[in-house]
């Protein structure tokens, strides 16, 4: 039951994640005054939807010009990676 309620809230996050990042990406070609914040993006990566962030981001062209984003995300998602496999080796 645990791994369902984890599967489904990165499922929300991520998607949440895809949409406020082309959300972005459309605002900052339409709507200059209404942009996300970066810091808005970097934290929804490290709430869990990094993976989907980094994909939409490569996918649309978005923010790939920027350090934080090319190397903050994939640090992200390394710590992630790296705190699940501790969950899950030392957490059975």
């Amino acid at each position: 039951m645990e791994k369902y309620i984890i599967i489904g809230y990165l499922a929300v996050i991520s998607l949440i994640s895809v949409v406020v990042c082309v959300y972005d990406k459309f605002a900052a070609k339409h709507l200059q005054k209404h942009r996300t914040r970066e810091a808005t993006l970097l934290l929804l990566s490290a709430l869990g939807g990094s993976v989907a962030m980094f994909a939409t981001m490569q996918i649309i062209r978005h923010k790939t010009r920027h350090v934080k984003f090319m190397v903050g995300i994939p640090l992200i998602i390394m710590a992630q990676v790296a705190v699940a496999y501790v969950f899950i080796v030392f957490m059975q």
